[in-house]
């Protein structure tokens, strides 16, 4: 059509910055694509969902509307409260004390792989403890997107959260995989 309208509605059918982005790395360099959805015949039909509509072609002509709906959708995603989980990956402060950011690898409560948040000094000292025990934390905020990166303000209620054995073993291997990297943050580089 021309116009943004079609794809502001889709939203509520699932359509994204990272859908669209996908759409165009799928039909960039081919002559097009086209691309369906379809519920696994096991599993059936949900009941509050549709068979599916017809699979839609995309065309290198696309492109350019693609491009920009992604970066339409990149400065008009709303900002969401929620409580997201995820285990620490990078902390950083300026001195011993005070509040600091962290970089969370979210595993439940929003479709990001990661985000960033600053904490208070007692919420960064239990990020850090669940860090080094090898725990994920929960924590609440306003998760919002700023030129492509995702940030948690107004981050609250920062909880180390237990998780099965086997999880724990598979985080705890990640930390000591990363133990040269986590030593040089802690020392400040390759000094003795």
């Amino acid at each position: 059509t021309g116009g943004m309208d079609a794809f502001d509605g889709a939203v509520e059918a699932g359509v994204s910055h990272e859908l669209t982005e996908a759409l165009v790395a799928l039909v960039g360099g081919t002559e097009g694509a086209r691309v369906g959805v379809a519920w696994s015949p096991a599993a059936g039909v949900p009941a509050e969902c549709t068979d599916g509509d017809a699979p839609v072609e995309f065309s290198p002509g696309d492109l350019d509307v693609l491009r920009e709906a992604s970066a339409r959708y990149l400065h008009a995603e709303p900002a969401v409260f929620v409580r997201v989980t995820g285990t620490v990956v990078r902390l950083r402060r300026s001195g011993p004390r005070g509040e600091g950011t962290v970089r969370l690898h979210v595993i439940a409560g929003a479709e990001v792989p990661h985000l960033r948040m600053t904490l208070d000094e007692e919420a960064y000292r239990i990020a850090g403890h669940a860090h080094l025990v090898g725990l994920p934390i929960r924590v609440h905020g306003r998760l919002e997107s700023r030129g492509g990166f995702r940030r948690l303000t107004g981050a609250s209620g920062v909880v180390p959260v237990q998780v099965e054995e086997a999880e724990r073993d598979r985080l705890m291997k990640s930390l000591q995989e990363n133990l040269d990297f986590f030593e040089e943050a802690c020392t400040g580089g390759d000094e003795p």
